[in-house]
């Protein structure tokens, strides 16, 4: 099987989840060529073949020195349209999907997302992926050629790299038309990336209800909630910057502001799948749950034993949030050393 990997970075930062779709790619057997594209991108390319890809095939151009979805599919679709790949594998992030998708367009294929598995049959490819807000999981298969799919994070391995392994370069021709230009980036909020995050550590509504805590004179009832909650979310970032973890949060504190979008773990936010998954203060809605049900370790902490997040937690403490979390931070940092 001739199998593609869209090799997913920000100015040559190269996603993780990038190298984990060459580790699922190899697995399949067969030979897996590199998709790299951008601007000065040869240091990628070489990661690539590290990481186990056989081949590279490098768009390097000024024009695609910044992501513009328009120039990246057309760049993709040209190069399938020309040299026929029976599957191609890209990452399930923000860029990942869009490219999966328009690609798919073009190429007049199907797109399979947040596939967790993968398995050979003949000439073509069954995935596994979560339905129903991850409440079931189903096989399936791609008709067309070439067959699209996009990997979850983190549910394949990362392969170890093997430092100077070779490949093979090709330099092929950018597509570069785009009616878009960027003007600028913003800076987003340093800390642990969620989606790539071993260890996540969550806040829910409950982060507000702290009867200890009074808030400041002359706040209104809204502006004392949104501070209570805001104090809550100290602890929480206290236990994750313990356990080098990244901070989540659940859309109903996004939602009430206590949290940027940026932290929101859901079916409308980020899909996680870490390590351990510490859900502090969060009664566990379904929309939540979908986001985070695969994490190997779920740990709940919430004052309502009938919340349930525990039916889905390994470990579960029935308890005020505000008096365990520094308890923990401070017995992991002595555990760890900080």
């Amino acid at each position: 099987m001739n199998t593609w990997v869209y090799i997913d970075h920000f100015k040559g930062e190269v996603l993780p989840a990038s190298w984990e779709a060459i580790g699922a790619a190899k697995a399949l057997g067969g030979s897996v060529t590199a998709l790299v594209f951008g601007s000065g991108v040869d240091a990628v390319a070489k990661s690539a073949f590290e990481f186990g890809a056989d081949e590279a095939l490098v768009a390097d151009d000024a024009a695609l020195a910044d992501y513009r979805a328009e120039a990246f599919a057309s760049t993709l679709s040209a190069l399938a349209a020309e040299r026929s790949p029976d599957l191609i594998l890209l990452p399930t992030t923000t860029r990942g999907r869009e490219l999966a998708g328009m690609a798919a367009i073009d190429l007049n294929t199907g797109v399979l997302v947040d596939v967790i598995a993968l398995e050979p049959d003949g000439n073509k490819i069954v995935a596994t992926r979560p339905i129903y807000a991850g409440k079931l999981l189903e096989k399936t298969v791609c008709n067309a050629r070439p067959q699209i799919v996009t990997l979850r994070g983190r549910a394949f391995p990362k392969p170890e790299a093997q430092p100077g392994k070779p490949g093979t370069l090709t330099q092929v021709a950018a597509k570069a038309e785009a009616r878009t230009t960027v003007e600028g980036y913003s800076a987003g909020e340093g800390g642990v990336s969620l989606t790539d995050a071993g260890v996540i550590v969550s806040g829910g509504r409950g982060t507000s209800n702290n009867p200890a805590l009074s808030a400041p004179a002359g706040m209104d009832e809204k502006a004392a909630e949104i501070w209570k909650a805001q104090e809550g979310f100290k602890l929480v970032g206290a236990l994750a910057e313990a356990l080098g973890a990244a901070v989540g949060a659940s859309r109903a504190a996004v939602d009430a502001g206590y949290i940027p979008y940026a932290h929101q773990v859901g079916q409308t936010g980020k899909v996680v799948s870490p390590d351990l998954y510490i859900a502090c203060g969060i009664s566990g809605a379904i929309q939540h749950l979908a986001g985070m049900r695969n994490s190997k370790m779920i740990v709940a902490i919430n004052k309502d034993a009938d919340a349930p997040i525990f039916k889905v937690a390994r470990y579960g403490v029935v308890g005020d949030m505000h008096q365990i979390l520094p308890a923990l931070a401070e017995a992991f940092k002595k555990k760890l050393g900080k």
